[in-house]
């Protein structure tokens, strides 16, 4: 098996390292999150929907680190992105320091359940669950279903020749005499006991690993436009097609304000139910992946966000200091730097993907102005070009880089930004992960 860093030395329970030993997983992020400088910087890969790796570069890394035969089918556990499960002997291989904890089922519906071999247009072996569409279409399409129910119309769709899933349009024509906050509140709900004891008893499994715990529970994305068009409903209403969700920020922000105000109620008292079964063992909770940045600025104004977005992110994050012990992770792409400030006094704790590539995102920039108040989940390797098409030794300069800016003082846990793609080289992968083994000590 190919190892890239070591293994835990401080057992998973320890309140503290022993003399000279390792700092265990959650320790070591647990101290990154506290701006303090840990014995070196930690690792995620695959804690989140957006950590992650897609499933055809994760089979040809673990080939690459010869930890399977050739043709061994990778699982796919987020089928919209098609992100692949990375499994414990990866998660050895590579010193991986965060592991994820979701509800039971995916975004379309169906939980990752009674898994069956498929290929990817790629040609890379996977398994997919059991309601997961696998037959073409006319086109050579992969149409996908909410609920895998092939009697109501799709909510997604995989061109032939593609690596994910985009959302359909399925709005309804929009009466706004009778337009309903509950229209767009179907998909919010209390957790079911189901999805409480899948969190308890995967927070339970989790815990003797030391590993640091990043809980997703799903309802406090205000505005998530992954989650608008509700993929997971065999029929929807209210407004679900993303352009017009943009255009309601500015016609209909009385209509968008009460359905966060509902969702906000339900989210936090979703929090507190999860909070009753796993404590303290949670390091950090997902609160939201609504993204807020383009390529060259901010998707919303400062002032949109201040309006729309910060009472709730706000109320959220003080819910979740006040009563426990978790830190509060945002995920948002693009050109976010004229919106952190605001984001820093809503009260979050870490920020993720940090697109370094995006306009005003200098690594350098961001350390210096933000480094003490925001812990940076990601920026460690850009993924728009030199992932995907540098070289070997530029990977390698940038993770360096990369290491060296954001792990200054602590305030860094290691991520490429956004999810590992499909396409990229194996050489890349491997020298990636090569580097993030070398440059990660303090």
């Amino acid at each position: 098996m190919g190892t890239l860093a070591g293994s835990e030395t401080t057992q998973a329970t320890s309140s503290g390292p022993r003399a000279g030993a390792a700092l265990t997983s959650r320790q070591r992020v647990e101290k990154a999150l506290a701006h303090e400088e840990p014995d070196r910087v930690p690792l995620d890969l695959g804690g989140s929907m957006t950590t992650g790796i897609h499933a055809s570069a994760l089979y040809r890394l673990r080939q690459g680190l010869g930890l399977e035969a050739p043709g061994t089918p990778v699982r796919v556990i987020e089928p919209f992105q098609m992100l692949g499960e990375v499994g414990p002997d990866l998660i050895e291989a590579l010193g991986v320091d965060v592991v994820g904890v979701n509800r039971l089922n995916n975004i379309f519906g169906f939980p990752n359940e009674d898994w069956k071999p498929w290929t990817l247009f790629d040609g890379t072996p996977v398994l997919v669950p059991g309601r997961f569409n696998t037959e073409p279409g006319p086109e050579g399409d992969i149409l996908m279903y909410p609920e895998g129910d092939h009697s109501v119309p799709p909510s997604a769709r995989m061109p032939k020749g593609g690596f994910y899933f985009d959302a359909l349009n399925r709005q309804e024509p929009l009466d706004d005499e009778h337009l309903e906050v509950e229209d767009n509140m179907e998909e919010f709900g209390l957790i079911s006991d189901a999805d409480l004891a899948h969190v308890a008893q995967e927070v339970e499994r989790l815990w003797p690993t030391g590993k640091a715990i990043l809980l997703n529970l799903g309802d406090t994305g205000f505005g998530d436009v992954a989650l608008v068009p509700a993929m997971q409903r065999k029929l929807v209403k209210g407004i679900r097609d993303v352009e017009e969700w943009y255009v309601s920020l500015s016609l209909r922000p009385g209509y968008v304000r009460d359905v966060f105000e509902r969702q906000c109620e339900i989210g936090i008292a979703n929090l507190a139910r999860a909070y009753e079964v796993v404590g303290d063992k949670v390091t950090a909770v997902f609160v939201t992946g609504t993204d807020f940045g383009a390529q060259q600025g901010p998707l919303a104004s400062p002032r949109t966000y201040r309006n729309l977005f910060e009472p709730f992110h706000a109320r959220v994050n003080s819910w979740v200091h006040a009563h426990t012990g978790w830190k509060t992770f945002i995920h948002s792409c693009g050109s976010v730097r004229a919106l952190l400030d605001d984001i820093v006094d809503a009260g979050f704790d870490a920020l993720n993907p940090v697109q370094t590539s995006a306009a005003g995102m200098g690594p350098e920039d961001l350390k210096q102005s933000y480094g003490d108040r925001l812990t940076f989940w990601g920026g460690g390797i850009d993924t728009q070009r030199v992932l995907p098409f540098g070289t070997p030794d530029e990977v390698r300069a940038m993770v360096h880089d990369r290491m060296r800016i954001f792990g200054r003082g602590g305030g860094f846990v290691f991520n490429t930004v956004h999810n590992v793609q499909a396409g990229v080289p194996t050489d890349n992968l491997l020298a990636l992960y090569q580097a993030v083994a070398d440059f990660r000590a303090y």
